[in-house]
């Protein structure tokens, strides 16, 4: 039996970007994936535009919590941070990308759902590395 892989998603808030990643790792990930989001400055919600837009693909985002990165322990297969830079720290793991992605938050519904799907294919991506 092959040990599952654990995936961090990191970003500042924990509200929009990493919250969609973990919920796709777990969508294409299924049981061989364990996946963690965790925010540097945790806002303590979930963004409810990112609930609406994962909702859409039948995935309710509104059971997760925004949580901080003292709440996640452990080693990691992959670590990926969402674009947020310096605000980020360092996690240690085998694998680590930052994706560059913008904050979807101010966007307009089009540009929020191009985000959300440029996530799910930058996961499946991951995923099929691991």
């Amino acid at each position: 039996m092959t040990s599952r892989k654990r995936v961090l998603f990191v970003c500042v808030e924990n509200a929009n970007r990493s919250q969609m990643a973990e919920a796709f790792a777990r969508i294409h990930g299924g049981a061989g994936i364990e996946a963690l989001s965790a925010g540097s400055k945790p806002s303590g919600v979930i963004n409810p535009k990112a609930v609406r837009f994962m909702a859409e693909l039948g995935y309710d985002l509104g059971k997760h919590g925004s949580k901080s990165l003292d709440d996640v322990v452990g080693e990691f297969d992959a670590v990926v941070t969402m674009g947020c830079g310096d605000a980020c720290p360092w996690v240690s793991a085998k694998h680590r990308e930052d994706w560059g992605l913008p904050d979807p938050r101010h966007m307009d519904d089009e540009g929020y759902r191009a985000v959300r799907d440029e996530i799910s294919l930058r996961v499946r991506n991951l995923l099929a590395t691991l």
